[in-house]
């Protein structure tokens, strides 16, 4: 074989295996980030994981960092051969590293100041004298540049500022634990936005320092060492880029799978979303860096004092040598030209060849770009900045604007801006803040109002006479809508329209921190309605809307525009009376309230009355914190209800001790049952024509360990209130059952024990006597053995579970007493629609019993209607003999009350039953 062959077949195989050697032996390589995993790097993770590091014969690994200067520190040491890194490079390049920028992905910087919004104009010179986070303490140069320039533009220096080490938390801007906060504008304003927070952005660009954002580097070493590795490295990274900021869906999800899940998919997007003004794709070829923006930003850092003026950073900025493959062939070009005549016909080829393809290159990346744009998710428009007129837009920008291509060509960049919203932006933009991101309205040709989010960012205008500036916007109407359905059901009562209970203490604590400002008063007025549930139970829910609905307008009609009236649930409101220098002005408010109150609600074809009772407290007079003046005010309101209703009452200390007793002794009632302090004491009721006892009611009584004998005027409310009233009821029942049995084998067969059922008791859903017939079949006793007492006020609930638990009754042949008859709402359809079987004449028709008064003739009228009804009477508090002796003459069955005996311990009563009875005259029997 010939020299030449063997030189071919050689070099046929070094080739060969040259370009076999990615695929097997590919070279590792370290990327270090400058922060946590986030979008911000999604160029990097859509390289590695599309393959375009490994087309390119690279195994690359991702780093996370720890701080900002990280990146530099593993670059310059070797630890890492490319870094992410800000435009502080330039200091480090200066100091003397030999760190290279191989190009820049966001043409804009995301840092910002974040001011927290109080009240009235605000600006960035509010900050003076505040605590505000900008930067590391420790590290200013990599942290804070920018802003410390930033705010040295505005005449702003850094020691009037109360500096506090950064904790990059958000909510820490929040807590108000500072009134500002550096922050980046992709990331920080998402957690705001999120809790509703009011802030103000202030961009760097707002004042001409415009810095350039993350850029890869590398070194002076790697360059010299590896040319075609760090060509290589540069060119997979920009494609990434081109594919994650097409892609950012997919990437998000790559993110939160692959490399960390600290932050939501919504985030990651939002993050996306603000990288486009930032990162221009769609303008600017990723990874384009501009000298003469490296010239303004070092000028900057000259101001600051950071760096001499003029400064030389040659060398700072990546060139691309010849890649080494076409090296090669320039050399086999030359080497053939000398042994070849043709070598300059084929040179030639080889060049037209590369323009070729160069110009093809150029085509295809402004198609890509040109696709891009047409096709982006968002509306784009770019704008000459001082005419306002439109030089291009996209077919989403028009679509938003509810216009044709040609009708917003004709247009200028504000003509479609809602009113309200165009002065402001054309001061913003007249002042040159393209780092604007703001919300703002369109108006359709329909009128209809379109809500916008909004980006403008500066582009680089070398080739124009005007500056111009890209205005991208997205269609968030929507978004708007829902937030605001979600705001409305979350502070404000879907019935009244009134703000709700979390709106009230609000509004208590904004209130509050004013009145602490100008030394007023502030009132608090609790109402509850009086008799509510009367009108619901009898007219139903419907109609107890119609009638909330009716006061809540009359208690707005009775107080001040700047006076607040809320609803915090069922029939409650409470009013904010602010800025009051004196008492006597919620005095009068609430006497209005109570007087609108008297008007009958026409309700359809019912008419309703009620009434309300109202309880006052004062700031700062009676507490300072939003649930001490409430719960204060609550006092108040109960113990007008207490004084008869119809009425206002002011917090008083006494209230608070009694409510705490209140609390003291609900918290005993509690361990009564278990610890055997209640007792279960019977009142006789007398047969008065016989004088005999065949029946007794069940009365509970409280043998409290400290406090003796607790009266059930004091306990029985708050057991019910508790809802202790339960527990205590079915003790109550089957020690009158086991009594009953007793009493039915040693007295007399047909004995009866009466047992006071509270509506709480009666009206529970879902339960009914069951456990207690259960409980009477256990021990051997008849339902006769037992009567119910209930109140009026139980017949008027018409439904079918109180109809029900008195047909249960019935059929296990328990009878029911109607309690305390004549004081409440009496109707005689009632007692021939349900099975009554007993009567009790109240107390109070008994008490002034006397020949010809009118209680009288009430009784013996009651008397005679039960009787014509198939129904016997109880008289309650028969006291003396005339009282017994008009009774007896009018035909009362029964009597009960102290002239027979007072209520007595069980063992008592057992024993005054094996005793002759003393009558009235004398006589035994």
């Amino acid at each position: 074989m010939s020299i030449r062959a063997n030189l071919r077949k050689v070099a046929v195989l070094a080739l060969a295996f040259a370009a076999a050697l990615p695929a097997y032996a590919r070279e590792q390589v370290t990327l270090q980030l400058k922060h946590l995993h986030q979008f911000q790097f999604a160029g990097y993770y859509a390289a590695l994981e599309k393959g375009y590091y490994h087309d390119a014969g690279l195994d690359v690994r991702i780093l996370e960092g720890k701080d900002g200067n990280e990146p530099e520190r593993s670059v310059i040491s070797g630890k890492a051969q490319f870094g992410v890194g800000s435009s502080s490079l330039l200091l480090a390049r200066l100091a003397g590293k030999p760190v290279v920028v191989l190009g820049t992905i966001f043409q804009h910087s995301p840092n910002v100041l974040l001011v927290a919004r109080g009240e009235g104009v605000r600006d960035l010179r509010s900050i003076v004298g505040k605590r505000v986070m900008i930067g590391s303490l420790t590290d200013e140069l990599t942290q804070a540049d920018e802003l410390v320039a930033y705010l040295t533009k505005e005449g702003i220096a850094m020691s009037s500022l109360v500096r506090v080490e950064h904790s990059f938390n958000p909510g820490d801007l929040v807590r108000g634990e500072v009134e500002a906060f550096s922050a980046y504008v992709t990331n920080e304003p998402f957690f705001l936005e999120r809790a509703g927070f009011a802030y103000d952005l202030y961009s760097p660009r707002a004042a001409g320092i415009d810095f350039y954002g993350d850029n890869l580097f590398t070194s002076e070493n790697e360059i010299a060492l590896h040319p075609e590795r760090v060509r290589a490295f540069r060119e997979a990274s920009m494609k990434g880029w081109a594919y994650a900021m097409n892609n950012p869906e997919e990437l998000a999800d790559l993110i939160r799978a692959k490399y960390t899940r600290r932050h939501t998919r919504e985030h990651l997007l939002y993050e996306a979303r603000q990288m486009m003004p930032l990162v221009q794709p769609v303008l600017v070829e990723l990874g384009y860096t501009n000298p003469d923006r490296w010239r303004h930003i070092a000028n900057i850092y000259a101001e600051l004092g950071m760096l001499p003026r003029n400064a030389n950073f040659d060398g700072f900025l990546y060139r691309a040598g010849r890649p080494l493959h076409q090296t090669w062939l320039f050399r086999v070009a030359l080497a053939a030209g000398v042994l070849l005549l043709g070598a300059t016909a084929i040179h030639f080829s080889l060049l037209a060849r590369e323009r070729k393809r160069v110009r093809e290159t150029i085509r295809k990346g402004e198609r890509r770009f040109r696709t891009m744009f047409e096709e982006a998710p968002m509306g784009i428009a770019l704008v000459d900045s001082a005419t306002g007129e439109f030089k291009d837009i996209n077919a989403r920008y028009a679509q938003i604007t509810g216009r044709s291509f040609e009708e917003v060509m004709r247009a200028g960049w504000a003509d479609f801006v809602h009113p309200d919203d165009a002065p402001a932006l054309r001061a913003l933009t007249a002042g040159g803040a393209y780092g604007l991101k703001t919300t703002a309205r369109l108006v359709r040709p329909d009128g209809s109002v379109v809500w916008i989010d909004m980006s403008l960012a500066a582009i680089e205008t070398e080739s124009q006479v005007h500056p111009h500036h890209l205005c991208m916007i997205e269609d968030v109407t929507e978004k708007k809508k829902s937030e605001a359905l979600i705001w409305q059901q979350a502070n404000f009562d879907t019935l009244t329209q009134l703000p709700n209970r979390r709106m009230f203490h609000d509004r208590v604590e904004f209130e509050i921190a004013k009145s602490r400002r100008d030394g007023l008063r502030i009132a608090i007025l609790f109402i509850d309605l009086d008799h509510f549930k009367e009108i619901n139970d009898t007219l139903g829910h419907h109609q107890g809307d119609l009638l909330l609905v009716e006061a809540s307008e009359r208690i707005r009609a009775c107080v001040r525009a700047t006076d607040t009236v809320a609803r915090l649930g069922g029939d409650e409101f409470t009013v904010i009376l602010s800025g009051l220098d004196e008492t006597a002005r919620s005095d009068v408010i609430a006497q209005k309230i109570l007087d609108a109150m008297q008007a009958p609600f026409a309700l359809g074809q019912e008419q309703a009355f009620v009434s309300a009772s109202i309880g006052i407290t004062l700031f700062p007079d009676d507490a300072d914190d939003v649930d001490s003046l409430l719960k204060h005010a609550d006092q108040a309101m109960y113990a007008a209800k207490g004084a008869g209703r119809n009425r206002f009452s002011y917090f008083t200390p006494a209230l608070q001790v009694a409510a705490l007793n209140r609390m003291r002794l609900t918290n005993d009632l509690r361990g009564a049952i278990k610890g055997q302090q209640l007792r279960v004491y019977f009142q006789p009721i007398v047969h008065l024509g016989t004088g005999r006892i065949h029946k007794a009611e069940a009365l509970v009584r409280w043998q409290h360990p400290q406090r003796g004998l607790v009266s059930p005027l004091e306990f029985i409310p708050l057991a019910e209130s508790s809802g202790l009233i339960v527990e205590i009821g079915e003790w109550v029942f089957k020690e009158s059952a086991r009594w009953a049995r007793q009493w039915r084998g040693e007295h007399h067969p047909e004995f009866q024990v009466s047992v006071n059922q509270s509506p709480l008791e009666f009206q529970r859903e879902g339960q009914g006597y069951e456990h207690w017939f259960a409980h009477l079949r256990d021990i051997g006793l008849e339902g006769s053995a037992m009567v119910v007492e209930i109140t009026e006020g139980l017949l008027l609930d018409a439904s079918s579970g109180v109809t029900d638990k008195l047909l249960q009754l019935r059929d296990a042949g328990v009878q029911v007493a109607l309690d305390d008859f004549g004081t409440g709402y009496s109707s005689l359809s009632y007692l021939n629609k349900f099975d009554i079987d007993y009567l009790k004449i109240d107390r109070s028709f008994i008490r002034n019993l006397a020949p010809q008064s009118s209680d009288m003739a009430l009784s013996e009228a009651i008397i005679v209607m039960a009787h014509k009804l198939g129904l016997r009477v109880v008289a309650e508090g028969v006291e003396t003999a005339e009282q017994c002796a008009l009774l007896l003459r009018a035909g009362c069955d029964y009597g009960q009350g102290y002239l027979f005996s007072p209520p007595l311990p069980a063992e008592d009563f057992d024993a005054m039953l094996r005793s002759p009875l003393v009558l009235l005259d004398g006589a035994r029997r």
